[in-house]
């Protein structure tokens, strides 16, 4: 079933992609109506024709992106979780720490990059570092939010019965956070490959385990202009790819008992 004012989904997947496609034509026809040189804008073949000519480099530049974002991401749910955990436990831990988990998300990374990347000797390390940094606030405000978000008419039923904390948590807490952490997740996987990405920038490592960020960096010194939209439409894809997956994650999570995706389903 699904909510009456809802898309269908044909409609749902076939109207972005007519609007990506009119703007794809408009591009193109611009471009070669007014001769724009591929060094300022490329058209879409162009871009398209670079992709395939250098697909095995921007390839393997965008697994290693994806894998500094990824392990970022993943090291962020579990230090986030395992934060909004403790915080829950006492409104003084929260208080006390919780400050500083905003100071992290409101402090650029361009301005602490440098020296997370001076500070640790493995440049591999010190991007996913600057990843978590990035993507770590999300999963911990959100889960702490749910966490705290629950019906108080349950919680008493919980102390009523004299459920014991580990109870309340497991049984009560986590399953009322999902929802919350599934939100702070979409947006994370997101932030993850943008703190990846930075740091790419900010390290300017090249050689074989160059990240597309490097690429990029190349091709603008080359003016290189295909290659260098090339990858971006690479790091703008994968973004799109990592939100799919972790919206898929959490449909497959709470589509079977929570109201958010029950009314999804078609």
């Amino acid at each position: 079933m699904h909510s009456d004012d809802s898309p269908p989904r044909l409609i749902r997947f076939a109207a972005p992609a007519t609007v990506a496609l009119v703007l794809l034509g408009a591009w193109q026809a611009l471009v070669v109506a007014y001769a724009v040189p591929a060094y300022l804008v490329p058209s879409p073949i162009a871009v398209l024709r670079t992709l395939v000519a250098d697909r095995a480099l921007l390839l393997d530049s965008l697994c290693v992106t994806l894998g500094i974002a990824l392990t970022a991401l993943a090291i962020a749910i579990v230090v986030g979780a395992v934060t909004a955990l403790v915080f829950v436990q006492s409104r003084w831990i929260e208080a006390s720490f919780f400050p500083y988990a905003i100071l992290l998300q409101v402090t650029p990374i361009v301005a602490i990059a440098p020296l997370i990347i001076i500070w640790v000797k493995d440049t591999r390390v010190a991007l996913v570092l600057c990843a978590v940094v990035v993507a770590i606030f999300p999963i911990i405000s959100n889960t702490t939010l749910g966490l705290r978000s629950v019906d108080p008419g349950l919680l008493d039923l919980f102390r009523m019965c004299r459920a014991n904390r580990w109870q309340v948590l497991t049984r009560l807490r986590i399953p009322s956070a999902l929802p919350y952490f599934f939100g702070g997740l979409r947006i994370a996987g997101g932030l993850a490959l943008i703190g990846a990405v930075v740091a790419e920038f900010v390290a300017g490592t090249g050689g074989a385990g160059a990240g597309l960020a490097y690429q990029i960096l190349l091709a603008g010194i080359q003016l290189n202009i295909p290659r260098l939209f090339a990858a971006l439409v690479l790091i703008t894809l994968a973004g799109v790819a990592l939100f799919a997956l972790t919206v898929w994650i959490s449909r497959l999570a709470l589509s079977r008992w929570h109201e958010s995706e029950l009314n999804r389903q078609d």
